[in-house]
């Protein structure tokens, strides 16, 4: 079999996406308008929401959507799709819109992430990009988002290349964390993005050389502006911070150079930062930062900070770059509604026995309301596309786990969350820089209640549907969805 090294992204999707855009076509609705919604349903580790990211390779993803000739030869020899089909595939692109909410944004259950509109084709050949994009991303940067809140304000550095599952997730997974994170270790996503990338030294250079002394003091005087040293190959309190104060007294000072580091990646934490920070003190480096490593999460980070660990960076890897502790961000995919050639959009609802997999019906907006006295986020709320929400009077909204709960939301004002990034398949959103994502997404996530926030039991923020919104779900219901 030959393999082309030049990825078409346009045929990574799932096999029925292909067999069920030959069945419309077949059926006369290749061109039959379509609303899918994409959301997810659990925030992962329990947490009280997510945050949004993923959507700028989405952007990428659609501005290629072709099929080459090597991959309608491909489909051909799989004997399953006709010749008018291959020659519609031959000519495709995409040609619907696409609203988003932007990278950053703090998300929960049940609300629509992206909309797509477009022929029923085209959105449903989109599907398994913009999922793993969302799903992988999105992940990381709310397991990233929880790492950075437990560190309360130090330093959090992205660790983990070597123990993501490929390079895309290496690479992406930088970007995503650095949504919340001050930088990486993955140099190739500092080339792409611009996400900050830096690095100490491993034990391999410590053990290179004939004493743990000369490998610190090599290392000081080839990066004297950047010097941190890894103290824990051989003994962290008897040779590793000595050696280090050592190679700082010898090189830095006669240069004036107070700005350096240690870094631990074992032993008790907590523990040795406190007694490092005592031995570095009282030698006079107060300036020295420590720094520590080894299959941290937000946990563990919280833990040490309570037993007064000394600690002004943490690498965090494995446990952030496949968020070990809830690998599965479990977005999905779902028609919302179909278009009549009169322009009349029809709700449509997928029901189950289980209650959770009840999707929302139709084309929506999504509003975030947020409080004018305190500027917190209050309430999301869905109503149906022709719907506008009056901020000028108090409302009534539902606890979505406990309909017989109310909440009176009053002077507030609402913003309507989605953002336009595709019309009639031209992008018409001017995608922001990674800095302004992080900063954008600091100040979002500065919005919610810390209650909302808890790392364990949060409250339930509030998401609701508008009266007529719930009038139309409720009548499908009834009538089994028809």
């Amino acid at each position: 079999m030959v393999v082309n090294n030049k990825l078409n992204l346009t045929m990574l999707c799932d096999f029925y996406e292909l067999t069920m855009g030959a069945g419309y076509f077949a059926n006369g609705y290749a061109d039959r308008i379509t609303y899918f919604d994409l959301f997810f349903r659990r925030c992962p580790d329990g947490g009280g929401f997510a945050i949004a990211a993923g959507l700028e390779q989405i952007v990428q993803y659609i501005q290629k959507l072709h099929f080459d000739t090597e991959d309608i030869a491909y489909l051909r020899e799989r004997k399953c799709f006709s010749e008018d089909f291959l020659n519609y595939l031959a000519n495709f692109k995409f040609t619907g819109d696409i609203w988003a909410v932007p990278e950053g944004t703090p998300i929960f259950p049940r609300e629509p992430i992206i909309t797509v509109r477009a022929p029923a084709i085209q959105a449903q050949l989109v599907e398994t990009y913009l999922l793993l994009c969302v799903n992988h991303q999105s992940l990381i940067a709310t397991k990233a988002n929880r790492v950075v809140r437990a560190a309360e304000g130090r330093t959090v550095l992205e660790f983990g290349s070597r123990r993501a599952q490929g390079a895309d997730a290496a690479i992406l997974g930088a970007r995503a964390a650095y949504i919340g994170c001050h930088g990486t270790a993955c140099t190739i996503s500092d080339q792409l993005y611009g996400v900050h990338a830096g690095g100490t030294m491993a034990h391999a250079w410590v053990q290179m050389f004939d004493s743990e002394y000369e490998a610190f003091k090599a290392y000081v005087k080839m990066f004297p502006n950047n010097a941190t040293l890894l103290v824990d190959t051989y003994n962290t309190l008897k040779s590793g911070v000595p050696n280090a104060i050592r190679a700082f007294n010898e090189v830095l000072k006669p240069m004036g150079i107070t700005k350096c580091g240690i870094r631990l990646d074992s032993g008790d934490l907590a523990y040795l930062t406190r007694e490092a920070r005592k031995m570095l003190d009282e030698a006079g480096w107060t300036d020295c930062k420590i720094s520590v490593s080894n299959s941290l999460d937000e946990y563990i980070i919280r833990d040490l900070l309570r037993q007064g660990a000394q600690i002004d960076m943490f690498g965090v890897g494995e446990r952030l770059i496949t968020a070990k502790s809830e690998p599965v961000f479990g977005g999905v995919y779902k028609l919302a509604a179909i278009e009549e050639p009169d322009g009349t959009v029809v709700p449509k609802i997928k029901i189950s026995e289980n209650v959770e997999k009840i999707t929302n019906p139709h084309h929506k907006k999504l509003y975030r309301f947020y409080a004018k006295d305190t500027g917190k986020a209050i309430a999301d709320y869905l109503t149906v596309y022709d719907e506008v929400v009056d901020d000028s009077k108090d409302m009534t909204i539902f606890d979505p786990d406990a309909t017989w709960k109310t909440k009176k939301v009053y002077n507030f004002t609402a913003r309507e969350l989605q953002v336009p990034v595709f019309k009639s398949g031209e992008l018409v959103y001017k995608l922001p820089s990674l800095e302004e994502i992080r900063t954008y997404c600091l100040a979002q996530v500065d919005t919610l209640w810390d209650e909302v926030k808890r790392f364990d039991n949060p409250q339930t923020y509030y998401v609701d549907l508008s009266q007529k919104l719930w009038d139309i779900k409720y009548d499908l219901l009834k009538s089994n969805g028809r």
